[in-house]
């Protein structure tokens, strides 16, 4: 029997969701393939889910078909390259046949502004994933390099050395973080990404302090106290002033002549964006950054041990939903505030621990399919598995404890346990990432380190121990 190949999947994937004729725009986060369809009505679902390869089919913004790490790029890349199908193509343009658009208002007014909103930041995030993964991981290396030469366990110019260029890759996206963003979002928001580049760069500047003192703003004596600062309102700052931004320069390039518009309609758009940024947009998302670092300090990191305990177990027991609707993504720009403002991010550590829950109730069921010697059950989880261990819960999700029901609420029961050990231990990380021990080096320090990796075992065997409890051989097979 030949191979299945990934060019059958893209062709089995087409024909379900209306032909190629019927996609529009293409691109890929790690494990799903995402296209911005035509006609949404073509889509046959039922089928789609299907086809061999297709671990899931999430409904949003974008027809997401989650087939895997490695897989979604390979796909996507096929599809662009072979098909001819742009890349993140942007409004219909006048061209186009009028029900495209008629379909994509139709789209946007079915969604609640909320969603819309968890999807923007999604959007702007995702195409930064990877850089973000590779730049905390090297950030993390460094750290523990440096730990370890502190307290003497190796030594020399080599390990410096090594340190030194760890960090300088670390840094060379993490430093520049708000950049990225800015670009991104000027994409997102229909503007010119090099001036949302701009924005997001003028957030860091370290002229900012110079002008934040000329205005008496500055407090030299605590900077982070100070009402206009470098980095003050964050990555939120940053994507509400391109927001901004956008509208100023379609309402200036509307009404600048041709000739002009090259020279006069950046100038203008980033005088008037850049004073409302900085006077405006900086100072009020700092304050409303502080506020929100001060209600999660309530339940994140509580000196009350009860508090601290519960908090951790609901926030990692209630994370996979999110998972599930792919907006978890928002959640960066908290990450993000709580790196600037505290120096260590609480948060992530504590909801890695579902995809730990879910690896635990996959081992369980896969024991169960074993016993009922379904053998497409067993496949699919060794199929997932590895991903799920290594952070990637996405295989599992769609391929096991979601179509099942019942494990994808004991995963998340048991993950509790995972999140409330993490929690309780004050575990820190200096970046974020995939959710299992490809995260270990994100910790900060060696007790943190080994804390989450604690945590990850607390999690797999309370998962395991409460699918196992509740899931039955009937269970498997109804699926």
């Amino acid at each position: 029997m030949a191979k299945r190949t990934n060019v059958d999947l893209l062709k089995d994937i087409l024909v379900n969701v209306g032909g190629v004729e019927n996609v529009r725009s293409a691109t890929n986060c790690m494990t799903r393939m995402r296209m911005r369809l035509k006609d949404e009505d073509k889509v046959d679902h039922d089928k789609l889910e299907d086809v061999e390869g297709v671990m899931g089919v999430v409904d949003a913004e974008t027809l997401q078909i989650v087939v895997g790490p490695g897989t979604a790029r390979k796909l996507t890349e096929l599809l662009i390259e072979e098909y001819k199908i742009p890349e993140d193509t942007e409004t219909p343009s006048d061209a186009e046949d009028w029900r495209d658009t008629k379909q994509d208002i139709k789209d946007r007014q079915s969604k609640g502004s909320g969603k819309k909103a968890l999807e923007t930041i999604a959007n702007i995030f995702i195409p930064m994933i990877p850089a973000i993964i590779a730049a905390g991981l090297f950030q993390g290396f460094s750290s523990l390099i440096g730990t370890m030469i502190g307290e003497g366990t190796i030594d020399g110019a080599f390990w410096t050395a090594t340190q030194t260029f760890f960090a300088l890759i670390g840094n060379s996206f993490l430093g520049y973080f708000a950049v990225f963003t800015g670009v991104n979002a000027a994409k997102e928001f229909k503007a010119t990404e090099a001036l949302g580049g701009m924005i997001g760069a003028m957030s860091i500047a370290a002229p900012l302090i110079d002008l934040s003192t000329q205005f008496g703003l500055y407090d030299a004596e605590e900077p982070l106290n100070s009402i206009l600062t470098t980095g003050k309102g964050g990555i939120i700052g940053v994507i509400i002033g391109v927001w901004i931004l956008a509208q100023i320069e379609k309402f200036i390039r509307k009404r600048v002549p041709d000739v002009l518009d090259i020279m006069v309609s950046p100038v203008i758009t980033l005088l008037i964006a850049g004073l409302i940024m900085v006077f405006i947009v900086m100072p009020v998302s700092g304050v409303v950054s502080d506020w929100l670092v001060s209600f999660l300090s309530i339940f994140i990191g509580s000196e009350n041990a009860i508090v601290s305990i519960l908090s951790g177990y609901i926030l990692a027991a209630v994370f996979l939903p999110m998972v599930l609707l792919g907006l978890h993504h928002g959640l960066i720009p908290i990450y993000a505030i709580q790196l600037e403002t505290l120096g260590g991010v609480s948060l992530f550590p504590v909801l890695a621990m579902a995809g730990a829950g879910q690896v635990g109730a996959a081992i369980a069921i896969y024991m169960i399919a074993n016993k009922a010697k379904d053998d497409r059950m067993k496949g699919v989880i060794t199929g997932g598995l590895p991903a799920g261990i290594l952070g990637i819960g996405e295989p599992l999700i769609y391929g096991v404890t979601l179509p099942m029901g019942k494990p994808f609420i004991t995963a998340g029961l048991g993950a509790g346990f995972g999140g409330a050990y993490v929690m309780m231990m004050g575990v820190t990380a200096s970046a974020w990432g995939p959710s299992g021990w490809v995260a270990l080096p994100l910790m900060q320090g060696t007790s943190s380190m080994l804390h989450f990796g604690i945590g990850l075992l607390i999690s797999y065997v309370a998962g395991f121990i409460i699918t196992r409890l509740v899931i039955k051989e009937e269970d498997i097979t109804d699926v």
